[in-house]
């Protein structure tokens, strides 16, 4: 969100539906939009009785024990609140992860954060944060879904193992997974749509949560429908056999 001037008023419209449905998060970054992401989340829960769960991301290359200051205070006066529920590092990159999680520890004793975590970590990379700070707990957001099982291998049982959350971007491999006959087969078995069977699928996991990009009011609704998909041992049987699960490493994609 937050590229387009001309879909602006569709995402902010899309952002306050969802709000009333009761979805309790929003996920952002600075990188959306360079900003504008954040400006249109701000305009969403202005005035809102009760605020959602925030998260929101700082660049890589603005990760250093300043940057990574500077970064947040401006996420929070586009958003207009006090304080980020949590604070990822959008990936890994040249900044030393000591000054980040250094800095995640100054924000959150300011109260400008409340918990913090990572994005795009596979499993050495989560190894090498645990190594550096034991309080890494706040959720490592990757690329996880029905069609890209590779975390299931050694990443997220060591995230299970830790009690890190595991946050499943793009869920439905941006919109990918909505084209494969397999799937809508059984989605119709099931009764539901496509979208929400691959989001129960993902839900269903445990340690897993979930956000799936929503720009209007249609597919937020549809996503929400997802929470009434029962799924079966069989059904679940018949999605394993149609996406398999990893048999081996991966290297973690990224989107």
């Amino acid at each position: 969100m937050g590229e387009s001037g001309r879909r602006r008023a569709r995402e902010l419209d899309a952002l306050k539906y969802g709000l009333e449905l009761g979805y309790p998060m929003i996920d952002t970054a600075e990188m959306y939009g360079e900003g504008v992401a954040e400006e249109i989340v701000g305009e969403a829960i202005n005035g809102q009785g009760k605020r959602p769960y925030i998260v929101s991301k700082v660049y890589p290359h603005n990760a250093t024990r300043s940057g990574t200051v500077a970064a947040c205070e401006r996420s929070l006066e586009r958003m207009g609140i006090e304080r980020i529920d949590l604070y990822l590092l959008h990936w890994r990159g040249g900044a030393r992860l000591e000054e980040t999680f250094a800095a995640f520890h100054r924000l959150r004793e300011a109260g400008k954060i409340a918990d913090f975590g990572v994005s795009n970590f596979d499993r050495g990379d989560m190894e090498d944060a645990a190594r550096l700070d034991k309080g890494l707990t706040g959720s490592n957001q990757v690329l996880y879904c029905l069609s890209r099982r590779g975390p299931e291998f050694d990443l997220l049982p060591l995230m299970r193992r830790t009690s890190i959350p595991l946050m499943a971007y793009s869920p439905l491999d941006q919109g990918r997974l909505l084209t494969k006959p397999a799937l809508k087969k059984l989605a119709d078995e099931v009764g539901c749509t496509p979208a929400q069977l691959a989001l129960a699928w993902v839900m269903a996991q445990p340690g897993v949560v979930t956000i799936p990009k929503s720009s209007s009011r249609d597919r937020v609704r549809e996503n929400l429908g997802a929470l009434e998909v029962e799924l079966t041992p069989e059904i679940t049987a018949e999605l394993d056999r149609a996406f398999p699960p990893p048999k081996g490493k991966q290297a973690l994609e990224m989107l």
